[in-house]
């Protein structure tokens, strides 16, 4: 309402201004045009009349524009009362909506308390209890508490024996059965594979003599002669373990073979002096490496490797005088490169990559320069020449000495296993055998419940004959299990060691 009457005083006094200078500029006109001063008034007057009769006109507009937002002030006033009324209403019943819900939060806290005390007064009675029954147990048994707790967990350790022994039965059961078929494939692919034409051969650094009397000239006066060839040939000679032989002993097999030719031509020759045993070695020399190189050149191209560096081809061909376990090492390495390159045709792998981790994975056998494992010192060998990342992972990883880092590297390995473990492939001397057989049965009989051990077929299978009483049929199985696996970790043995745990049962009596 203020504001209207505040807006009507405006109005006014802009319309009697307006009829002010409006009758004002009437008079200058007149008065410019030369009318008379009364006349002027006359006309005054009447404009006056005009004026104030436009101002009530202005003045009643002015009024119902001001009753009009007027009105709309008060309804925009009323709907807002209307708001805040039932806001208020929402906020009241929110209220006593919380209030009742804290009461209801406040009664459950008070129940879960005594719900508390109840269990906490329960577990101490429960407690009670199980104090007494245990001394009641004990006074019952005759048993104290840890004696009853070895009596259960031995009970216990015996069922899960029990359980092991079915669950390993059913287990094997199960894989024998899916992999019957795929391992009779694999033994016809090794055996294609794998089948050469040749006989395992045998380093014989040996010499023949014609007679007795040529020891003395290779001895020469106060031993000059077999000084020098010794110094030259870097081994050593026996002259007086067999008659009618000298036995060359190196661990070089390059340089036994050295000596070997060197000795051979000298005693064909019959002029044995210092000097003619540096001009013989220096020649020997010289035709040795030249067949090294071309046996290695010549396994490199049976195998179809054409790109190798001169030094590696070099020491490849030392191969032909090398011999691990009675194997010689260039036939060793044709079959397995042969081997390796067949399984990666079937499984799709990288044939380059596998044909030259084969080739390539006994090449530190024949590195005598330097101390360190055949591993090794062929991937430090392969390092120098810049051989591939992946062939030398293959060379690192062929005794599983690390894991697999693809499947090239297990290709590789599993054709070393073929061309090693075969019958026939290789042979180790009468010491080495018997204590090899040693140990295989002295690790069966670390177990406890075992009476005797055979260690039978060249060592591949160990025959266990446990003790009736303390081993019972569930448990042998899981015995077995644990004696091979003892044997895999702490052994090294060619192909696989099969072990058999024998239970019997014998039954007496005596008639009278």
């Amino acid at each position: 309402m203020q504001l209207t009457l505040a807006l009507v005083t405006v109005v006014v006094s802009v319309a009697a201004t307006a009829a002010f200078f409006v009758v004002l500029g009437k008079r200058k006109t007149e008065t410019s045009t030369g009318k008379t001063i009364g006349d002027a008034d006359v006309e005054g007057h009447q404009l006056v009349a005009e004026a104030k009769a436009r101002a009530k006109e202005i003045v009643l507009e002015a009024k119902d524009e001001a009753l009009k937002h007027q009105r709309e002030a008060d309804e925009a006033l009323s709907r807002k009362r209307t708001e805040w009324t039932e806001n208020e209403k929402r906020l009241a019943v929110q209220k006593a909506e919380l209030e009742t819900l804290g009461k209801q939060v406040d009664a459950k806290n008070e129940s879960v308390e005594a719900f508390k005390a109840s269990l906490e007064k329960k577990q101490s009675q429960i407690d009670q209890t199980y104090k007494e029954q245990q001394e009641k147990l004990q006074n019952i048994a005759s048993l104290t508490k840890e004696e009853a707790r070895s009596l259960l967990l031995s009970s216990f350790e015996k069922s899960l024996v029990e359980e092991k022994g079915k669950m390993l039965k059913v287990m094997e059961e199960d894989v024998k059965k899916e992999i019957d078929h795929m391992a009779q494939e694999l033994l016809i692919d090794a055996m294609r594979y794998g089948a050469t034409d040749y006989v395992v051969e045998h380093t014989v650094s040996r010499v023949k003599l014609p007679d007795e009397e040529i020891k003395g000239r290779i001895i020469g006066k106060e031993g000059r002669n077999i000084r020098a060839f010794e110094e030259l040939t870097g081994t050593n000679l026996d002259l007086d373990s067999n008659q009618g032989e000298i036995v060359i002993s190196c661990f070089d097999p390059v340089r036994r073979e050295v000596a070997k030719v060197s000795l051979e031509k000298l005693i064909m020759d019959g002029r044995i002096q210092p000097v003619r045993i540096e001009e013989i070695v220096k020649k020997t020399q010289e035709e040795i490496d030249h067949v090294i190189y071309k046996e290695g050149d010549n396994l490199c191209h049976r195998v179809g490797v054409y790109d190798l560096p001169k030094e590696l081809v070099q020491y490849l061909g030392r191969f032909k005088y090398r011999f691990s376990y009675g194997q010689n090492m260039i036939e060793h390495t044709l079959e397995e490169t042969r081997i390796g390159v067949a399984l990666a045709n079937e499984l799709g792998l990288d044939t380059n990559i596998v044909k030259m981790g084969c080739l390539l994975h006994d090449i530190g056998k024949v590195v005598t320069d330097e101390e360190g494992t055949h591993v090794q010192l062929g991937v430090d060998l392969l390092k120098k020449y810049k051989i591939a990342d992946r062939i030398i992972a293959c060379v690192a990883e062929h005794h599983e000495d690390r894991p697999f880092s693809s499947l090239e590297s297990a290709a590789v390995n599993l054709a070393d296993h073929i061309s090693g473990a075969r019958p026939g492939a290789r042979s180790e001397d009468y010491e080495s055998y018997l204590k090899r057989m040693k140990e295989l049965e002295n690790a069966a009989m670390s177990f406890d419940g075992v009476e005797r051990v055979h260690a039978v077929s060249a060592g591949r299978e160990v025959r266990v004959f446990v003790i009736p009483e303390k081993v019972d049929d569930a448990s042998t199985r899981l015995l077995a299990r644990e004696i091979a696996k003892k044997i895999e970790l702490e052994q090294t043995y060619p192909g696989i060691v099969k072990v058999t745990v024998i239970r019997e049962t014998r039954v007496s009596e005596t008639a009278k």
